[in-house]
Order: C-alpha cells, then sequence, then structure tokens
C-alpha cells in the first residue's frame, strides 16, 4: 500500500508530537545534573538516532518521570515518518482506549484496528505501566507484543517501571537480549530538576523564561502579506492588554511556529512579573502527567493533580489539539474547560487546529464571546518561510 506524506502524518498520531526531535533535544546548560547524568542523556540520545536509522530489533526506554524517554521517542517516529516508514506513536492507555472505543464504534471495527497496531511497520509505545492493569488489558497488551516480537517488527517501548515491575510475559520478551536493546536514562527530572511539589511538575513555564513581550518578533512588514501582518499586530496587542489585567479566556490560533506559544508564555512571565505566576501546561504534558498518576510509583494522586489544573487562578494551556485524542483525553480535558468556563476562571490556550476541529463541547464554550477571545495568526512559521512563499504572499495581499 503506498501512503502520502500526508496520510502517514495522520496515521501517526503524531500531531502533538511533530516538533519533538533529535536536534531538539538540549542537554546543554540543564541545572543540578552530574557529569555522569549528562553523559546518560547524551548516550540515550545517540543510541536512539542510530536506531531511527536503522529500524532494527527492539528499543527499551528506562527512566523515571521527565528524563526526556517521550522525547527520544517520538524522534524516532518522527525520523521514520520522513523517512516513508507508516508509524505508530502511542501512549499504553490511549492504545487500550483506541481498541476499547474500537468495539463500539460506527467508524471502526476491533479486529482492524488490532491488526493494524500489530503489524504497522514501526510502533511506538510510551508510557509502558501507567494503564489501568485489568485482565482484560494485559491480555490485550501481550497480545500484541507476543506477536510483534514473534514477527521480530521494530518496536519502541518507554516506562517508568523497572523490569521486575512488568508484566511476566511481556517482562520476558523485553529481555531477551538478541532481539532487545535497553538503554537506562540515568537523570533528574528535566522539568522539575529542583523540587517536587505539584505545581512545580506540571508547568513548562521555565523553559519559556526568554520569551516576553520586548522580544516578540512582528516580522518585517515588507516579508508577509497585509492580512498576515494585520493578525500577527492584533493579536499581539490583545496578548499585552490580556496580561495587564486577565479576564476571561483568549484564544490563539494559527500554523506550528507562527508565534502563538511565545505569545501565552509573554502574558505567563508577565504575570509572574507581578507576582501572580500561572499554570504554564503544554496539554501532551498535561495528560502524561495525569496518566502518570495511575502507576505504581507515582508521588501523585490523580485528584491532587486534576484539580491544580481544574482550579488554577490564571491557566495557560498550549497546544490544544483535542482532535487526535483518545475519548479518555477528550474527556479530561473538556472536564477542565468546562469548569474553568462555568467558574470564569482567566484561561489562554493556543493551538494549531481551526475551531471547527476543537472537541464541538469546548468549542461551543470558545465561541461563547461574554467569555472569549479568539484570535487567528495567519503568518506563516518563523522557521518555515522561503523567497518564495514570501513573494507569493506579497502578491496575494495586493
Amino acid at each position: 500500500m503506498q501512503y502520502t506524506h500526508q496520510r502517514l502524518i495522520k496515521l501517526s498520531n503524531l500531531d502533538a508530537f511533530r516538533d519533538l526531535t533529535f536536534e531538539n533535544f538540549n542537554i546543554d546548560g540543564l541545572v543540578g545534573m552530574s557529569d555522569e547524568q549528562l553523559r546518560s542523556l547524551n548516550t540515550a540520545r545517540n543510541a536512539t538516532q542510530y536506531y531511527s536509522q536503522h529500524l532494527d530489533g527492539w528499543l527499551l526506554l528506562l527512566g523515571t518521570y521527565g528524563v526526556g524517554k517521550t522525547h527520544l521517542a517520538a524522534a524516532i517516529a518522527n525520523f521514520a515518518v520522513g523517512l516513508g516508514v507508516p508509524t505508530l506513536f502511542l501512549t499504553v492507555p490511549d492504545l487500550l482506549d483506541w481498541l476499547r472505543y474500537a468495539y463500539g464504534s460506527q467508524e471502526s471495527n476491533f479486529e482492524t484496528r488490532f491488526e493494524e497496531i500489530r503489524n504497522i511497520n514501526l510502533l511506538v509505545l510510551d508510557d509502558l505501566g501507567t494503564q489501568n492493569t485489568t485482565p482484560w488489558a494485559e491480555e490485550k497488551l501481550y497480545q500484541i507484543f507476543n506477536y510483534r516480537y514473534v514477527n521480530r517488527l521494530p518496536t519502541v517501548i518507554t516506562t517508568n517501571q523497572v523490569l521486575d515491575e512488568i508484566e511476566g510475559r511481556i517482562q520476558s520478551r523485553l529481555r531477551d537480549p538478541e532481539l532487545v536493546r535497553v538503554i537506562r536514562i540515568e537523570a533528574l527530572d528535566h522539568r522539575n530538576p529542583a523540587g517536587n511539589s505539584t505545581r512545580r511538575q506540571l508547568s513548562s513555564l521555565e523553559f519559556h523564561r526568554n520569551q516576553t513581550f520586548g522580544n516578540f518578533s512582528l516580522r518585517e512588514p515588507e516579508k508577509l502579506a497585509a492580512d498576515e501582518q494585520k493578525s500577527l499586530e492584533k493579536s499581539f496587542r490583545a496578548a499585552q492588554v490580556y496580561a495587564e489585567e486577565p479576564s476571561g479566556w483568549i484564544v490563539f490560533t494559527g500554523p506550528y511556529g507562527c508565534g502563538k506559544t511565545h505569545l501565552a508564555a509573554a502574558i505567563a512571565n508577565y504575570r509572574s512579573g507581578v507576582g501572580r505566576e500561572p499554570l504554564f501546561v503544554v496539554v501532551p504534558d498535561l495528560l502524561d502527567h495525569l496518566r502518570s498518576t495511575f502507576g505504581p510509583n507515582s508521588t501523585a494522586t490523580y485528584d491532587e493533580l486534576f484539580e491544580e489544573v481544574r482550579s488554577t487562578q490564571i491557566l495557560v494551556l498550549d497546544d490544544l489539539g483535542t482532535q487526535s485524542a483518545t475519548p479518555w483525553a477528550r474527556e479530561k480535558l473538556y472536564q477542565i474547560l468546562n469548569h474553568r468556563y462555568n467558574a470564569n476562571l482567566p484561561t489562554v490556550i493556543t493551538t494549531a487546529n481551526s475551531i471547527d476541529e476543537v472537541d464541538p463541547r469546548v468549542r461551543s464554550r470558545m465561541l461563547d464571546s461574554r467569555l472569549c477571545s479568539i484570535y487567528g495568526i495567519f503568518a506563516p512559521s518563523f522557521r518555515g518561510m522561503t523567497g518564495s512563499t514570501e513573494k507569493a504572499r506579497r502578491s496575494r495581499s495586493k
């Protein structure tokens, strides 16, 4: 079967992880890391990059939460898709949600979806061990692992567990040195090297401290079409006003790299500067955090994390992409946003989706103009505009 690049992207389930590459897996400047921990991260990066170029056997990434396992697994998947390899990237809870949903779905049937997962050229399973370990779940996972083991199909697995904690039948296959290369990442949580409070675990603002209104680029007008320049300036002014006095919701839409996250971070950093630091959460990270509470080694409870997000005074949700979410993920995001809608809590949202692609329940709340203002940024990615596309855009604006 022939796959176009767009079909490969859609099949892979990588929408929310498309920016995770080997090039931006940066370990320089990480605070609180020993030389040994930095070497561990460097070894993991080199090993996963080599694997992505050969796709031979299985790769198992072991390590505590937040050490970069998901980033490296997604980087493998993104590289493989770029080579034209049919790839599927799933967290294990999402995989099981997919299968459960297929039982009663009119859109797909269980057998078709199960066969697709078992036979895909490259399967990347993130967060093994965070799923609810029902007998049904254990059996489905075993069937997938065993099929791919017998047929030696390229598979990448990440887990926060040690091998001894993994279900026995799967564990025995992961211990096969002829098929599986095990990479142990001995490092600290990148996002929380200095503490383990709930807010510090959730917030990603530390990685966006340099994104302020002062260094936000409005581009060079002659390089943008008139409507693109206007949308950028309008969004910038709206973000500044909102930062001064947050009220209701503000939503920034636009393509990847257009400046949405910078504006959201600038709002968060401005509020932080006046002593009111918001909770800045990337949506895939938020869902990872919530899933991780189901694991046996979690230091936080689901209720604690969920309530922190739901009720924080100012919430910044970056990279909302509910079109590719599982039913469980869509439900959690809806519950969070519905609570904030009813409580009229200040909320900043960025999304690369059009509003029409957002979960209808969330979309109806976004479209309430009494509460929410939506700003579309039509400017192209800072990184992706070539001379020819600049010329075409200027011509379109005349």
